[in-house]
């Protein structure tokens, strides 16, 4: 059984992952600041009992070379600081934040020097590791909603075809999910503005589902 490592694997992002991935026959770790409670709340995921693991990041990193960060952009850089020396060589981090904030019941998108949050994960990565992104516009609570289909394309852009192909085989793993290659890791700055746009769409017609198919791709 393939594992794989999705740190933030308790919030409603990674809970959807984590659950899906397990259901489709992967063993999945998921890695927490908070070993304990992070249990208490997988114990509750009985469809899932035995194929999903509970470890501290530093641990869940060392256990699998593909490693999901399903955290909120603000704190990816103390846990990439965290986890930089124990990334095993070869290993794809598959980044799937998006640098947006809510403030005053208005969406903003971060300025991120780099052009995008995947490539902003890139600059703090060890050579060693690749860096795909991908799972950025599907709405994190149907994500969470395991019961629901996803019916939909995921785009993916990666800084190698190894990733890429390994990010595409996940999403494929899923069922009504689609991958959809838009080539190099710096195509994550349209996808993410694609996430706003999607957003945006929810609150302009008072929906919550917003998401992307590509229409004469076969």
């Amino acid at each position: 059984m393939r594992s794989i490592a999705i740190l933030g694997g308790t919030g409603q992002q990674g809970r959807g992952l984590a659950q899906r991935f397990a259901a489709a026959g992967m063993r999945v770790i998921v890695g927490s600041r908070d070993p304990d409670r992070a249990r208490d709340t997988i114990a509750a995921w009985a469809e899932t009992r035995g194929s999903v693991a509970v470890a501290d990041n530093l641990t869940a990193v060392t256990q699998s070379t593909v490693i999901v960060l399903a955290v909120p952009f603000p704190t990816v850089d103390a846990l990439l600081s965290e986890v930089h020396d124990r990334l095993q060589d070869g290993a794809t981090v598959i980044d799937v934040t998006v640098p947006v904030t809510f403030a005053g019941g208005k969406m903003t998108m971060l300025d991120v020097a780099e052009g995008s949050a995947a490539e902003h994960v890139r600059a703090r990565l060890p050579q060693h590791v690749h860096v795909a992104g991908t799972f950025k516009t599907i709405p994190a609570h149907l994500l969470g909603d395991v019961r629901v289909s996803l019916d939909c394309d995921e785009f993916v852009c990666a800084d190698s075809e190894e990733a890429r192909a390994q990010a595409s085989a996940l999403i494929d793993l899923l069922p009504g999910l689609r991958a959809v290659n838009v080539g190099p890791l710096a195509r994550a700055r349209h996808v993410e503005h694609l996430t706003a746009l999607a957003i945006a769409v929810n609150r302009r017609h008072k929906i919550h589902d917003a998401r992307f198919r590509v229409v004469g791709l076969p």
